[in-house]
Formats: C-alpha cells, structure tokens, sequence
C-alpha cells in the first residue's frame, strides 16, 4: 500500500500579549503546533496564542526559506523567528504566500472582528493641584497635542519619495527620527518607517532608525521606542542601557543628537509643527542630509528665511495638502516637502512663466508703496533687474535654480494697507 503522503502547511501565529509581533513557520500538523505554542513554559495563560493565517502549500520549506529571505528586514534579529507585526504588513505576509508558486489553498484567515471588554474601575478625577499643573499650562498642552496630530499619508510619501533617484539611498542609514515604527495597528505606525521597510531592498538602505516622542505630545500614545532595522533583522532599542538617566525620544534629547550625529546619513520624517523651528535649526546645523515635511508658509517666514537666503535648503517636489488625524479622518493642513537634496528636472517648472515685463497681463504686475514691483500668477520678468515680490508658489515652482535669489521675505504695503506676506527675489 502506498504510503499517504502528509499535508504540508505555512502559517502565521500571534500571542495574545505580543500584538506587535508574530511568527511564521511551517508544520504538517496545524493543531498540534499550535498546542506546543501554547504549552511553551513559562508563558502565562492570558498569553495564548492563536492563529492569524493557515494554508496549504506543495513545499513548505521552499515557502518558509522564500518568507525569510523576502521579509529579512521585519525579522528580529536575536531570534530570527518573530517578525514585525501590524495589519499592514500582515496584508503583504498574506498576499506573498498566496501568490507563491507552491500556494495550493487558504485554509484559515483572522478578520478584524474586535471584542470590546468593559470594564469599570473605581477611581476619582485628581484635581490639577494634585497633579502637578495649572489650568494654563493644560490648555498650552492641548493646543500643543492639536497643532501637532497631522499624520503624513503613505500615499504622499511615496508619490515624494520614488521621484529621488535610487543612488542617494545606497548604503545609507536613514533615520526617522520623530516617527515610531512599529505597533499592531496601522493607525499608530509612522507611514515613513512602512515606507521604508517595504523597499528597504529595493534602496540598498545600509540601516533604517526609527525613534518616538513620549511626553506632552506623544503622537502614537505609545511611551519612547525606538527600532534599528538592517538586512539582518531588526531590535528595539535598549534606552535602560543606551540612555539610563532617561530617554524622551525626542529629536533634541541627547541620545537622538547622538544618533543623528554619529549614525544618520539622511533624516527623513514630518516633524512636530509646533517644534517646527528647533527642529530646522538642529537639522540644518548637522548639515546631514534630509527630506521633510513642514509648512507651506516657511518660504515668507522670518524664522527660516536666512536658510533659503544661504541655500541650506529648498523646496522638495510636491505639496502636501492632507494629513491623518488620530481618528484616521482626512484634515486639511497646507504643507510642501523641504529638502538639501539637489533636484533635477522638476516637473513644476512648467508652472514659471519667464517672461519680459511688458509682456506679463497687467493684472498681474503692480507696485507696492515702497516702489517693489509685485508679480503674481508665477509671471516672472525675464527683464528686470532690481528686487522684486512674489508669493512663496514660484519657489516652490523651482525659481531658484532658474537664475534668481532670495534677498528677504517682507510684507508689503499697498494703499497704506498691509498685504500678504511676500519674498523678494532678485535675478542675479
């Protein structure tokens, strides 16, 4: 009698209490792997695991070396056996191994049916006198949380990113250093580190560094993390070794300056709007190299404009219009992408109009009370040769690296009455 030959499966399991994590791994019998999970000594019984993802496949040993050498860099690195988890990438692990050639069928896949446990704790509200504040600086923390919950959309990063050629990321360790990277839930992963994490090959990326803010403003509600991620696997940061007087997370703590000095070589994140000017100077003073979010208004902002003046920084492709919220909502929040990295054939220079003074509509071109000729509609006179105002657009168009500098941003006076906020640039 021929012998029946045994079933071959790749799954994918979790433990209860380890939501950011997960294994996948093959056997030939479903039930009982998942018994010697859950017998694994020492494991409390509120951590059981269970099952996320089954199939059946030709060749498991095939598929599972495939899995590993794919996804190396969502493995971690001590154990190599647990791998980075959250749905996003959950999707990505599923659809992998589906459309493996030695795929036969799905057998079991968890939906996202949650259960809600309430529970009721009996507690009283300490007064602001107990915990240590006053009612002003609670509202100052409220606006702080509000101005800075603007979550930059996987789609936006990618449609900036994959413009940049290939070669500035080759052997790079890209730190992100105001975005943590993982978590269960998408919601609360930074979009940059998932950027990075998905085409960490395709980059040639040397090292990924991913760090998170725990404090007034905790973005992901999450305590300070950080994640190391190389071809190797990842780790998280050990802060009780690496910083044991305390490590905030924050882009200016000493241990994040540490990183950015010692380790990055291209800084890539959006950072906190309401930090917005410290976190410019310290990234600007490191002379790393970076691509970042920030607002639209900077162009014709005092704060920031000695650094468009000294060529230490420039608008990236494209602006950024909408942002996430926590509550995955669509907010609006006008912001561009600012960078030091050298841009070649911008596409928004279709949007310069150069052309002779006499030649630009006169709606568009007037004077202001000090006599600064003023052009709007990204008309710019090819002609002209004192100062003259524009609105931030024809920068952000790329009109410094058509034969113009900035000489300052001001803003004008018409009629006696103050005008938008303009920059004043000069053909050299």
């Amino acid at each position: 009698m021929a012998k029946i030959k045994e079933k071959q499966y790749i799954y994918i399991v979790q433990a209860q209490l380890e939501p950011s994590k997960c294994k996948i791994g093959k056997t030939n019998d479903l039930n009982r792997r998942l018994k010697e999970y859950n017998s694994i000594t020492g494991k409390s019984k509120e951590n059981k695991y269970q099952y996320l993802f089954t199939c059946e496949v030709k060749n498991m040993t095939q598929v599972e070396n495939d899995i590993k050498e794919k996804y190396d860099t969502h493995k971690e690195e001590s154990s190599k056996e647990i791998y980075f988890y959250n749905k996003h990438f959950f999707k990505h692990y599923v659809t992998f191994i589906q459309t493996h050639s030695m795929f036969i069928k799905e057998i079991f896949i968890k939906t996202d049916e949650k259960k809600v446990i309430t529970k009721i704790v009996k507690r009283t509200t300490p007064s602001l006198e107990e915990r240590g504040v006053t009612r002003k600086e609670l509202l100052q923390k409220a606006q702080k949380i509000n101005n800075d919950e603007f979550y930059t959309r996987l789609e936006d990063i990618e449609k900036e990113l994959d413009i940049y050629p290939k070669s500035i990321w080759k052997n790079k360790t890209v730190f992100c250093n105001c975005d943590d990277a993982v978590d269960n839930e998408t919601s609360r992963t930074s979009a940059f580190s998932i950027y990075f994490l998905q085409n960490f090959k395709k980059l040639e990326l040397k090292k990924l560094i991913c760090t998170h803010y725990t404090g007034i403003v905790d973005l992901f509600n999450q305590g300070p993390k950080g994640y190391i991620f190389t071809k190797f696997g990842y780790r998280e940061m050990d802060f009780k070794k690496e910083y044991p007087e305390g490590y905030t997370g924050s882009f200016d703590h000493p241990l994040s300056l540490k990183i950015l000095k010692e380790d990055a070589d291209i800084v890539c994140t959006n950072p906190p709007f309401s930090r917005a000017i410290d976190y410019w100077e310290i990234l600007i003073k490191s002379k790393k190299k970076f691509i970042i979010v920030s607002a639209q208004t900077n162009y014709v902002t005092k704060a920031y404009m000695d650094y468009f003046k000294e060529n230490k920084v420039w608008g990236g492709y494209n602006r950024l219009d909408w942002f996430l919220n926590p509550k995955k909502e669509i907010v609006s929040n006008p912001c561009f992408w600012y960078t030091n990295i050298k841009i070649k054939d911008r596409p928004r220079y279709k949007h310069l109009k150069i052309i002779p003074l006499k030649e630009i509509p006169e709606k568009y071109r007037n004077y202001d009370d000090s006599g600064y000729l003023q052009v709007d509609n990204c008309y710019i006179p090819s002609d002209y040769k004192k100062p003259f105002a524009v609105s931030n657009h024809p920068l952000f168009n790329g009109l410094l690296e058509k034969g113009y500098k900035i000489i300052d941003c001001y803003v004008p006076k018409i009629k006696n009455k103050d005008k938008f906020r303009r920059v004043l640039v000069q053909k050299e």
